[in-house]
């Protein structure tokens, strides 16, 4: 995507092929900067502490910190080291440990001297891979943005296409183009009359500052609300489409992603609005059975619930920023990162490999 007038992926190998570099999403929408990522530990930093966020995202980040770890030390033990240390640092989103588990049995059966090499290769494959899987996405789901548009136009609204979404589901979140934002941008570019409806996705707000940041850089008409405010633009009729991402998908069709989505699926349920979900298929999980039960939910520190981060003054190349206690002294606060919706709420699964319905026959086309 385009920062600057130049053309920019959220990660890339470095020229000297020792480290990685990522934009760092925790200065963003105040400040665009980079972060090189010169081992394993600074890698698992990087996604605990959002750095790098974003379930496409980090599965990429997590080949190349196999692959920093396996350039520092290629034996068994570093190994199953530096995969248990990616993998605990998001357990929620299946593409981080799909990517390891890849990486992993590429490099089990290899000789300690080849597989740094190998784990690099396959890394910048993943990448890749992740690009043409997100276009892809962006493709297909371009036509249904085109097909409602259409409509609207048929009944002689002549108002924007308006589309609602919920936390960073664009190219930050991925290596380029975006899930939920690639049939956006596509849709743009091909001159569609757009708008979309950017939810601040409390509590680390990544509508408000990741999505609005990438929308305004593609120069797309765009407006930012707080989260409780969908239902009522549903009931207005001031919303076409809901389009979000997601961070693991069961075989059956259910979606877990950001906290907030699921009441997003129960508003456009309840008002006739469609729900799309975009995905690249490295997101589903073929394993899971309950998703209630069986996908383990991330909860984060408290801290990002009681305080709000916000910015006091910025110089060229500094952030001075102020954490802000919200609520009373000695209030605690719970602060789950994820919730479940299930398939029955969901209207289709926008893939890399087409549109289709959510459930295990629909899924089970994509394999075929």
């Amino acid at each position: 995507m385009n920062i600057q007038n130049r053309r920019w992926q959220s990660i890339w190998l470095d020229d000297g092929e020792c480290s990685v570099s990522v934009i760092d999403q925790t200065k963003l929408p105040y400040l665009f900067t980079t972060r090189s990522l010169k081992n394993c530990h600074e890698v698992v930093e990087a996604i605990q502490s959002m750095v790098v966020r974003g379930a496409p995202l980090i599965g990429v980040a997590g080949s190349f910190g196999l692959m920093l770890a396996l350039q520092a030390d290629p034996s068994d033990k570093a190994l199953s080291n530096a995969f248990v240390a990616l993998h605990a640092a998001r357990p929620t989103a299946v593409n981080l440990f799909w990517a390891l588990d890849r990486i992993r049995r590429l490099v089990t059966p290899l000789p300690f001297l080849d597989r740094a090499e190998a784990a690099k290769k396959e890394a910048i494959l993943i990448a890749n891979e992740d690009i043409s899987m997100c276009e892809a996405i962006g493709n297909y789901g371009m036509k249904i943005l085109q097909d409602l548009a259409n409509a609207k136009t048929s009944k002689g609204q002549e108002e924007p296409l308006r589309v609602l979404t919920h936390c960073n589901a664009g190219w930050l979140a991925t290596v380029d183009w975006g899930t939920a934002l690639a049939p956006i941008y596509k849709a743009h570019r091909a001159g569609l009359n757009l708008h979309v409806w950017v939810d601040e996705t409390r509590p680390l707000n990544q509508g408000a500052s990741l999505t609005a940041y990438e929308l305004a850089c593609e120069g797309i008409p765009h407006t930012v609300i707080v989260d409780n405010a969908g239902g009522h633009l549903m009931q207005q009729g001031q919303v076409d489409a809901v389009i979000v991402g997601t961070d693991r998908t069961t075989k059956h069709g259910d979606v877990c992603n950001k906290i907030g989505t699921y009441l997003k699926a129960l508003a456009a349920k309840d008002n006739g609005v469609p729900f799309f979900v975009a995905l690249p298929s490295s997101t589903i999980d073929w394993s899971i059975n309950d998703a209630l039960s069986e996908i383990p939910i991330e909860v984060r520190s408290p801290i990002e619930v009681t305080h709000l981060k916000g910015l006091l003054k910025k110089t060229t190349n500094n952030l001075e920023e102020a954490l802000i206690q919200v609520v009373p002294d000695g209030s605690p606060a719970f602060n789950p990162a994820f919730d479940i919706t299930p398939a029955r709420l969901v209207t289709a699964l926008i893939t890399d490999r087409g549109i289709v319905a959510a459930n295990e026959a629909g899924l089970k086309t994509l394999t075929t």
